[in-house]
């Protein structure tokens, strides 16, 4: 969850109005989408920030951009925009999704490892670390770090779990000069 208080109340509305309809996963399908597009995307940032452009300029070139959306997404683009909050549209998107998340009992892992993980490989790590953190299952998020030289280390939540090669010969050194 993002530490801003506006998005959490924001994303608490919006998934209260998504669990009322059914549509949860729909929204949060798209809302993991508008953040990827807001999140690397920094002209749009820029331009939908800027007071240059009319808000209606504005709710006109997000229909545009997230055309095929589900009404509900694109109402409460709207409404950021109309309480000049698009700023926060990263840290809504973030809190809604770990709102869903938490009501399927779902947690996400940052799973580092020297090379991409095959879904058979991600499954196993999700049923193997689930139970450990007290969750049904676990969505894998795999970064590439090949300065772990072997092995993996997980992170889920605030628990880090490393077992990478990098690690242990890093503790082999402190050991030996330690000795």
């Amino acid at each position: 969850m993002s530490e801003s208080t506006v998005a959490k109340r924001y994303a608490l509305a919006l998934f209260e109005v998504a669990r009322e309809k059914g549509k949860t996963e729909v929204i949060s399908t798209e809302m993991g989408e508008i953040r990827k597009v807001f999140a690397g995307t920094r002209e749009l940032r820029t331009l939908l920030t800027s007071p240059k452009l009319s808000n209606r300029e504005k709710k006109a070139l997000l229909a545009k951009l997230f055309n095929g959306a589900d009404q509900l997404t694109l109402n409460t683009l709207y409404v950021l925009s109309d309480a000049g909050r698009l700023n926060e549209t990263v840290n809504v998107a973030n809190d809604f999704i770990s709102l869903v998340d938490e009501a399927a009992g779902i947690a996400e892992a940052k799973v580092y490892s020297t090379r991409p993980l095959s879904d058979t490989e991600q499954q196993e790590l999700s049923a193997a670390f689930a139970v450990k953190v007290g969750k049904q299952s676990l969505r894998i998020v795999n970064i590439v770090d090949p300065s772990l030289i072997g092995g993996l280390r997980i992170r889920i939540g605030n628990r880090i779990y490393d077992n990478s090669l990098r690690t242990k010969l890093d503790h082999l050194k402190r050991d030996l000069v330690n000795a």
